[in-house]
C-alpha cells in the first residue's frame, strides 16, 4: 500500500497561487462545495487550497472538521488526479452534513476533476 502523504508541495500556500486560480480557473460544484480547477502552473502533481470562511460556520471547531476531512479525501485521492491546482471552497451547507457525507461527496468530486481532460474545458465560463 503506498501512503498518501499530503506534502508541502501539494499545497496552494501564497496569496498569490490563490489570486492565479481565482483568475483562469473553471467552477466544479456540489451541494457543499465548489472546485476551481485550473492547469497546474509550474508543480507536476495536483496542489490543492482550502477556503472555509465564517458564513459557513461561526464556530472554528467546525469550520475545522470540514477542512480535516476535505484534506484526508485530497490526499488519499492525490495520485489519481491530474497535474492541476484546486481551490476548493466551502457552502454553507457542508456545515449540516455529517462526516461520511462529506467524504462520499468529495469522492465525486475528485472523480469529476480526475476525468477532465482539460482543465480549462471544465466547468462554468467566466465572465
Amino acid at each position: 500500500m503506498t501512503r498518501a502523504t499530503f506534502p508541502r508541495a501539494a499545497r496552494l500556500l501564497t496569496p498569490a497561487d490563490f489570486a492565479r486560480l481565482r483568475g483562469i480557473s473553471r467552477r466544479i460544484g456540489s451541494a457543499s462545495f465548489a472546485a476551481e480547477v485550473a492547469p497546474a502552473s509550474a508543480a507536476s502533481c495536483a496542489r490543492l487550497g482550502l477556503a472555509v470562511s465564517r458564513r459557513v460556520s461561526k464556530r472554528a471547531v467546525r469550520r475545522n472538521r470540514i477542512k480535516r476531512i476535505a484534506r484526508d479525501s485530497f490526499r488519499r485521492q492525490r495520485a489519481s488526479l491530474p497535474a492541476c491546482d484546486i481551490l476548493l471552497i466551502a457552502r454553507s451547507e457542508a456545515n449540516l452534513r455529517s462526516n461520511a457525507e462529506l467524504r462520499a461527496e468529495l469522492e465525486r468530486l475528485w472523480q469529476r476533476v480526475a476525468t477532465l481532460n482539460d482543465a480549462r474545458a471544465a466547468g462554468t465560463m467566466r465572465a
